[in-house]
């Protein structure tokens, strides 16, 4: 698995088609798309997406009301979307909805999932972030 990072502006087609940056394109064709927190969508290579659903099924306690919604409201958001011959793949309404997305959106690399965010909420989300840098990365602990 590789780790994903960096900050591409792209925008959706008319038919709600998006692209993944050549820098994030991993060989898979097809990609697992899922509601994000924060209004984001989370896209996941099957490698880390199987490795998110373990880690699910490890922590999630069968007798726990909360964790049982959690996980509906998680897995039936997600979507396994396999792209078409020139690399686009068709975004479902319901995470469009989600993250707010009209056309202009932003595409970033997460470490192990990709984000792809609406840029005006990209924007307001990352607002002050020059400013706040040296605390954050504080935060970071490392």
């Amino acid at each position: 698995m590789f780790y994903l990072t960096g900050e591409y502006s792209h925008q959706m087609d008319t038919k709600n088609r998006i692209r993944i940056p050549n820098k994030l394109k991993g060989e898979e064709k097809a990609l697992f798309f899922a509601k994000g927190p924060n209004s984001c969508i989370y896209v996941y290579y099957e490698e880390a997406f199987q490795e998110l659903c373990r880690k699910i099924e490890e922590n999630n306690k069968l007798t726990d009301e909360r964790q049982r919604k959690a996980v509906r409201i998680f897995e039936k958001s997600a979507f396994h979307i396999e792209g078409d011959g020139q690399g686009r793949m068709v975004l479902p309404v319901l995470l469009k909805e989600h993250a707010k997305i009209d056309r202009e959106l932003v595409i970033c690399g997460a470490g192990t999932h990709i984000e792809i965010w609406a840029k005006e909420v990209y924007d307001k989300y990352f607002e002050g972030e020059e400013e706040s840098f040296d605390d954050m990365f504080n935060i970071l602990g490392i």
